[in-house]
């Protein structure tokens, strides 16, 4: 065995279908323990791409190289944070545009890799990188969004910053702007509700009309632009994309006003009981937060930020704006 140094080899027929650090270690001459910190310290490449699990299986005739000088995955991923997800930082505020996929915080019941994954956690990472700061930068929760949603959120960086935000949520001068498809022909208004942990059904929703139970939770929804859906008739709408202005802040708030005024969102799973038609698919569900804007905590200067839908929503969207097929059933 020898110390590890750059290559790049072909893997050879007698190699198919081996795990990645068997192979390493056969190609490149190195030890059991070698090969699997090549790996997981992204040293190698499969093609063009860091492959950093000791047990991918590798193809016969596929490209393997080993590269030193590579930076590790937790320095290309935070530098990739660094660019994609803090829009702006202040020693007061910072506002991050949030990936689908990403809880905002963890919920207590994640194994450590899922916890360090939180939209909380990689912000405190690229801070703490950022401002030069050992162990983890100070972050205070002011608002949340879904998993399932994208876009734009604000943290705190210190108590004055959160309390302050926090006021602005609960006198609802906060600005927050949502884009969504939702299914149906849906019509401009305003959705006010009552909403309870379970309406009756196990789930969240609306209370009884009349009854008073609950947070307050109001929506003023605006239709921007009708879609066809896979099932149109003349005349029939299958998704209108939408603008939803929240004036309160509620779990699930636009996801239940739309669904239970019969307008779903589009990937929703949840709040689709009562949907009798057609359901269009999508990766996730289609809701991203477009428009935030807030009184800045430490000299109330306005401060407003936009973020355009990420490519797998302008991919749904622009998939329903085709026009359907001569024919197709």
């Amino acid at each position: 065995m020898r110390p590890p140094q750059d290559g790049s080899w072909t893997v050879p027929a007698e190699l198919d279908r081996r795990p990645l650090d068997g192979a390493i270690r056969a190609l490149a001459s190195v030890s059991w323990s070698d090969a699997r910190r090549l790996i997981e310290t992204g040293k190698v490449l499969v093609g063009s791409a860091v492959a950093t699990s000791p047990r991918r299986r590798v193809l016969g005739g596929e490209r393997i190289e080993v590269r030193l000088s590579a930076p590790r995955p937790e320095t290309v991923r935070r530098r990739k944070l660094e660019g994609d997800l803090v829009v702006y930082a202040d020693a007061s505020v910072v506002v991050v545009n949030k990936p689908a996929g990403v809880s905002t915080i963890p919920y207590g019941d994640e194994d450590p890799a899922e916890q360090a994954a939180t939209l909380d956690a990689l912000v405190r990472e690229v801070l703490a990188h950022r401002d030069r700061l050992r162990g983890r930068a100070p972050l205070g929760v002011v608002q949340r969004l879904d998993k399932g949603t994208s876009g734009l959120l604000v943290f705190a960086r210190t108590l004055a910053a959160k309390k302050h935000l926090a006021q602005q949520l609960r006198v609802r001068s906060m600005h927050r702007q949502y884009l969504a498809l939702a299914h149906g022909a849906v019509p401009r208004g305003t959705h006010r509700s009552y909403l309870v942990e379970d309406r009756g059904d196990g789930l969240r929703g609306s209370a009884r009309a009349g009854r008073r139970e609950g947070q307050l939770a109001v929506t003023h929804v605006e239709p921007i632009e009708t879609l066809r859906g896979p099932q149109d008739e003349a005349g029939a709408a299958g998704v209108t994309l939408i603008a939803c202005r929240l004036e309160t802040g509620r779990t699930h708030q636009i996801r239940i006003h739309l669904a239970e005024a019969g307008h779903p969102l589009v990937g929703e799973t949840v709040y689709v009981r009562d949907h009798r038609g057609p359901r269009i698919p999508a990766p996730r569900l289609m809701l991203h937060a477009a428009e935030l804007g807030f009184d800045h905590p430490a000299d109330d200067r306005p401060m407003r930020f936009q973020a355009p839908p990420p490519p797998d929503f302008d991919a749904v969207l622009e998939r329903l704006r085709k026009p359907a097929r001569q024919g197709a059933t």
